[in-house]
């Protein structure tokens, strides 16, 4: 038996026995040590970065870890394994996804607004407002990679309070295929829920009632909107049938739990209402999203488009509504970037180019130095590239200057920021491989919505409006993203961000026995089209794999 030490930044350190063999990044989650791996400890995203001080490990080299900083002890913990005692460093980013992490969660006087204006043009359609319930009320959206609430006053509708966090399942992987592997793993159903549950929502829930002045027991509703997945994962359901053939979830609705049943911090009694999921990849976070948008109750053909870990899409109208989820990938929040991150202190938020010099500018979230790029400053900072002439529509570099390098294997990368000018001490870069990673991103996200209008005989410019919701989309530059062909090439007035829809719709069923029924028609009456078995994805998605298409007509 051997001891393994993590020393946190921060002074505090953890303990754990291990045996000869075995995984650290699995001994840190064990120990509850906060080290990010977007990739579930494949060994493709670089993020779980520990200095060893002591000891040894048995560690391969990586591409993501350059031999210097090996050499100096830096370790990827996913690709280690005990073979003695051993005590390792882990840096405050290593759990910056824990906190900091921007969100729609209510909490700046633009998003309440938002929230105000969407409770009331909710009830204005007709939804009549009253709960049996009376007291206090939590609505929850339970994201893939943040979890945000609002505590409100059931007799009123005033929001009492509000909070978020990020979701404590990251560690176990940045998306939910990840997640669902690791839920299949021995312990692995009791491990997820309590990192979502125990970990993340108890705390948030504790927080609430604090800012509220209320004792827990005096919660007497809940609702919770979620992706398929994180329900699942919430509920401790097996949810591998959603990434197998023939995708079919173990449910899509629940009905009749209450705080009790599903170990809540509340009134016992008090039900626990749970929006309705569509499909394997399309949840309730959608379904509550969709009844926030009011595309159900409009004449215009709108594209409803959630960004955030995954890519939810809802298209139609008052008629119809078709729904898809497309594969886009961390790359949004960071994974599969190797300079990339979460929308957290450091990261670089906005981009611009000059096209003379190429000497970049930047707007970082926070004070100090940079760290990495989070999503919207991916888009920009793509978008800039390829403006400036410095990408081509490939991804490849097609200038030279002293932004701009090459590997001994001949592959290009751009340097954002040197060594001196980044808060790391590392220079932050963006390489070839990234490029290529974010063009999928971005073409899963166009090829979802060419393929939707296809199968209806539509082309974009039936698009009356593109609603956009998520954390992502708050600070995304539209021009930007239709620059590199990730949104259509539609009229810019007709794009509006609409915050959090997911929780707002939350607070709707929160505050309305009617809006908490009327969510299951909605589900019901959305089409869910399957884009991995869908006729003709693939080459929209192939023909979307480039800056900004195939067909740059498209984009003129």
């Amino acid at each position: 038996m051997y001891r393994i030490i993590f020393r946190n930044e921060d002074g505090t350190e953890k303990k754990i026995d291990a045996n000869l063999g075995d995984n650290v990044l699995e001994l840190a989650q064990t120990a509850g040590v906060d080290i990010d791996a977007p990739c579930g400890g494949a060994g493709t995203c670089g993020k779980c970065r520990a200095k060893l001080m002591s000891g040894t490990v048995e560690s391969t080299r990586n591409i993501h870890l350059p031999d210097d900083e090996y050499d100096d002890g830096w370790r990827l913990v996913c690709q280690s394994e005990v073979c003695g005692d051993a005590t390792f460093w882990v840096p405050a980013t290593a759990g910056s996804f824990k906190k900091g992490i921007q969100t729609a969660d209510l909490s700046t006087p633009e998003e309440l607004e938002r929230y105000e204006r969407g409770i009331s043009a909710i009830f204005e359609t007709g939804i009549n407002r009253g709960c049996k319930e009376t007291g206090m009320g939590v609505a929850v959206d339970i994201g893939t990679t943040t979890v945000t609430a609002a505590m409100i006053d059931l007799s009123n509708g005033k929001v009492v309070g509000k909070a978020s966090s990020g979701n404590g399942q990251i560690r176990y992987g940045a998306d939910v295929i990840n997640r669902i592997i690791n839920q299949g793993k021995p312990g692995g159903v009791d491990k997820l829920r309590s990192a979502v549950r125990e970990e993340t929502l108890v705390p948030i829930i504790d927080e609430l009632c604090k800012q509220a002045g209320i004792e827990n027991s005096q919660i007497t509703r809940c609702v919770i909107a979620g992706n398929t997945t994180m329900e699942h994962l919430f509920l401790g359901e097996d949810a591998e049938s959603i990434r197998l053939e023939p995708f079919v979830p173990a449910f899509l609705e629940m009905h009749d739990k209450t705080a009790q049943d599903v170990g809540l911090p509340m009134s016992p009694e008090a039900p626990v209402l749970f929006a309705p999921n569509v499909g394997s990849y399309v949840g309730g976070d959608i379904a509550a999203g969709v009844l926030a948008s009011l595309l159900w109750d409009s004449d215009e053909m709108t594209l409803f488009v959630d960004l955030g870990t995954n890519g939810e899409l809802v298209f139609g109208n008052s008629d119809f509504m078709l729904c898809c989820a497309c594969s886009a990938g961390p790359a949004f929040e960071g994974g599969d970037i190797s300079c990339g991150m979460r929308a957290t202190d450091g990261a670089i938020q906005a981009c611009k180019i000059d096209p003379e010099t190429m000497e970049p500018t930047f707007d970082i979230i926070g004070n100090g130095n940079p760290v990495g790029l989070c999503g919207s400053g991916l888009i920009d900072t793509v978008a800039e590239l390829f403006k400036c002439g410095i990408i081509s529509a490939k991804g490849k570099f097609a200038r030279e200057g002293e932004r701009i390098r090459y590997s001994e294997y001949g592959t290009g990368e751009y340097v954002l920021a040197f060594a001196s000018e980044s808060a790391t001490g590392s220079d932050i870069t963006i390489n070839e491989t990234d490029l290529d990673n974010f063009i999928r991103a971005k073409g899963a996200i166009f090829s979802a919505i060419r393929s939707m209008l296809d199968s209806l005989g539509m082309t974009v410019d039936m698009i009356d409006r593109v609603m956009i919701a998520g954390g992502i989309g708050s600070g995304i530059n539209i021009s930007n993203a239709i620059t590199i062909g990730m949104l259509p090439k539609i009229p810019e007035d007709r794009y509006s961000y609409i915050g959090n829809s997911s929780l707002t719709g939350a607070c709707a069923m929160l505050l309305s026995d009617d809006a908490a029924s009327d969510i299951f028609d909605l589900g019901r009456a959305m089409t869910y089209i399957e884009l991995s078995t869908h006729p003709g994805y693939m080459d929209e998605f192939v023909a979307s794999c480039f800056i900004p298409h195939t067909d740059a007509s498209l984009f003129e």
